[in-house]
């Protein structure tokens, strides 16, 4: 749901767009966010990637499909 667009606890002062942005750029590399939330205490987001290939980064093919 926090990563929805527009979704926002921060009233006027949040356009509800950080983490959505976030996500998707996450998600186009393949990878992984997770959440995790005290309410009074923080918010911890713990972001995967995987790991580029050394020799397509040689190659100038990283990232292709």
């Amino acid at each position: 749901m926090a990563c929805e667009p527009f979704y926002t606890t921060k009233g006027a002062q949040g356009t509800g767009l950080g983490l959505a942005i976030c996500k998707q750029i996450i998600d186009s590399h393949r990878g992984m966010m997770a959440l995790e939330s005290t309410p009074g205490i923080g918010t911890t987001v713990t972001i995967l990637l995987p790991q580029a290939d050394p020799e397509a980064l040689v190659a100038g093919t990283a990232g292709q499909r």
